[in-house]
């Protein structure tokens, strides 16, 4: 556990610095970009040296991995973050232990969640999923709604009791005009982040970048980085 620990502080520290140098070189206060570690894959006991490390914010992307999880890590200071696509069947439990929902896409997962937060008696933060690899009124491949999705369900989301609207998230897409064009991609994103705060000011979370492209998120103005691979290293192979 000793060598885990060292491992995953010395990857921190290596992610620490990326964010760091990316936020110089924009121009921006380190302060304005929080870190979320991704830890789907990864058992408690690493939530648990991350928090000893300093990480207050986690993500996962499966609640049957998720909700046993964050059970196991109740006692710790921590948010939690599910950043997977979310179907109607798993609300009731992610509503029970989330703080932020990063992945909502539709208007059938924003009643849903909104009936869950209320019965759960908790207040469940929102971000609209955009997709920029998706057609009018269709779903991006990794989920995500296009973006003349976005102020529909931004609305359904402010207007819903139990929910807080946020923000917005993107994963940069592997298709259509943003394809290997991630700081571009950010940048649109940042653009839609900048409409919605005209009728939602306090919707000013912008949740993009990853282990591999966190310094275009950054220089396109994010402020939260989802980093899984960089911290905890490779990921196992599902099966």
């Amino acid at each position: 556990m000793t060598d885990r620990r060292t491992e995953l502080a010395a990857n921190l520290a290596k992610v620490e610095e990326r964010i760091a140098a990316a936020c110089a070189a924009a121009g921006r206060e380190r302060e304005e970009v929080t870190l979320i570690v991704v830890t789907k894959t990864y058992p408690a006991s690493d939530v648990r040296l991350l928090h000893e490390l300093g990480v207050r914010h986690v993500a996962e992307n499966r609640d049957q991995d998720a909700a046993p999880k964050a059970a196991a890590c109740a006692d710790l200071n921590l948010h939690w973050h599910f950043v997977g696509q979310l179907q109607t069947n798993k609300v009731r439990s992610v509503a029970s232990y989330a703080d932020v929902v990063q992945s909502v896409d539709r208007l059938k997962l924003v009643s849903a969640l909104s009936a869950a937060a209320v019965r759960a008696e908790r207040e469940l933060g929102c971000l609209v999923q955009v997709a920029l690899d998706a057609e009018s009124g269709k779903q991006g491949a990794r989920g995500g709604v296009a973006p003349d999705g976005i102020e529909e369900l931004a609305a359904a989301i402010a207007d819903s009791p139990g929910l807080r609207l946020g923000g917005l998230m993107t994963v940069a897409p592997l298709a259509g005009p943003y394809a290997g064009r991630q700081q571009a991609a950010f940048e649109r994103l940042m653009e839609f982040s900048s409409r919605l705060r005209v009728a939602h000011p306090a919707a000013n979370m912008v949740s993009a970048g990853m282990s591999a492209d966190l310094e275009q998120a950054v220089a396109a103005g994010a402020t939260h980085v989802r980093v899984g691979t960089a911290v905890l290293g490779v990921r196992p192979r599902l099966g």
